[in-house]
């Protein structure tokens, strides 16, 4: 079974529900008290042991990429104001390895990771969306648990969260059999948004995901639906908070 050295974030969408804050600046650089939601995602990644990160930009994008990029002027400017603590986490953020592509078109989240297709080589990969935080405390990152599920398994592996009753109507829901580990389903079907009548169970994609070289057959034949933005303001004004409760200086 092939080891997983790559993740992929797809961060290429227009963020409406942000807007006009995200008319000019990605939503993914959205500070979660005084760091970019992007940045945590990178973290994650990291934190589960993958090096190679590529995410998949669009238009007005640019200050993603010019985030994990090294900043000169501004390291000097630091060392000579003896800030030393700030420069050493600018120089951190530039030492992180992180490519970038373009999605030319707004197609949805399958067409931007066959964007990522000469990437990832033919191996299985990680994949986070750039504007879904998850917190574990002092447990394993999100991402690493769903690679543990890979490497027990060999397949594709979605992560999930349960969601109340009321608001399945929010995501893409899982219909999926028991297996043998209590924290694991076989997935039978996705239902994208289903009413309350309609939706299959509780368990709803986080935004994580385990792929394997073979989607990318299933992905090639797969036309482009529907493009759903996940982000809005409540969720996000609740990370701000909850991160900065978190923060004993705060």
């Amino acid at each position: 079974m092939q080891k997983i050295h790559k993740a992929v974030i797809p961060a290429a969408g227009f963020g409406t529900r942000f807007l006009l804050e995200t008319k000019a600046m990605p939503k993914e650089m959205l500070p979660i008290v005084d760091k970019p939601t992007i940045q945590y995602i990178v973290e994650e990644i990291l934190a589960s042991g993958i090096e190679e990160i590529l995410i998949i930009s669009g238009h007005a994008k640019r200050a993603i990429e010019d985030h994990f990029d090294s900043s000169p002027e501004l390291e000097q400017h630091l060392m000579e104001s003896g800030k030393l603590k700030e420069l050493e986490e600018i120089r951190k953020i530039s030492d992180i390895k992180v490519h970038c592509v373009r999605q030319p078109y707004m197609r949805g989240l399958g067409d931007a990771i066959l964007c990522a297709r000469e990437f990832v080589d033919g191996e299985p990969f990680g994949v986070i969306l750039g504007d879904d935080i998850v917190y574990t405390g002092n447990g394993e990152p999100a991402l690493k648990q769903l690679m543990d599920r890979y490497y027990e398994t060999g397949s594709t592996v979605v992560g999930c969260q349960v969601v109340p009753e009321e608001k399945v109507s929010a995501y893409g829901i899982i219909q999926g059999e028991r297996t043998e580990n209590p924290n694991l389903l076989k997935v039978v079907d996705m239902i994208e948004k289903p009413s309350i009548k309609e939706a299959p169970s509780r368990f709803a994609a986080l935004g994580r995901y385990v792929i394997t070289p073979e989607d990318y057959d299933i992905l090639k034949q797969t036309k482009p639906g529907k493009r759903y933005d996940t982000g809005n303001k409540l969720g996000y004004l609740k990370a701000v908070v909850e991160f900065a409760l978190r923060r004993e200086d705060l």
